[in-house]
């Protein structure tokens, strides 16, 4: 069964051009993807995580407000017992914030222009799903 993943907008950011070609990127990847829509709570993404039952929450973000918005996404996960769930950030992230995103709990940043090879592969590395039609092949 493939990996779930939710693709959310925080904020009031409305901006979602980058968060629709990532979530198609990783759809055509073989995950199974939610999109949220623009202009999301924190409270929702968490609801909608829980309800969807993902593996991973991607957050896309370009408002600038990324630091405290991941915070607040990961610590609203911790609270409704949903820790395990990986969070992953990506937008308009300058390379100075990346390891305050780290610190805050996210697994993995990925800034605008990542290669979206490089984003798949990532997401792909931190749900353990083996690429489609490669399961059981060694290197």
């Amino acid at each position: 069964m493939p990996a779930r993943v939710l693709i959310a907008k925080p904020g009031l950011d409305g901006h979602d051009r980058g968060a629709k070609v990532v979530a198609r990127a990783l759809r055509d990847a073989g995950f199974e993807v939610v999109f949220t829509g623009i202009r999301q709570r924190v409270e929702d993404i968490v609801n909608i995580a829980l309800q969807e039952d993902v593996a991973v929450v991607g957050l896309s973000i370009l408002s600038g407000a990324h630091l405290a918005l991941t915070a607040r996404t990961v610590e609203g996960l911790r609270a409704a017992g949903a820790g395990d769930i990986t969070v992953i950030v990506g937008g308009t992230v300058p390379a100075a914030d990346v390891p305050r995103l780290r610190e805050a709990g996210a697994a993995a940043v990925f800034p605008t222009g990542t290669p979206l090879d490089e984003l798949v592969d990532g997401v792909r590395a931190l749900t353990a799903a083996p690429a489609p039609g490669r399961a059981g092949m060694t290197p």
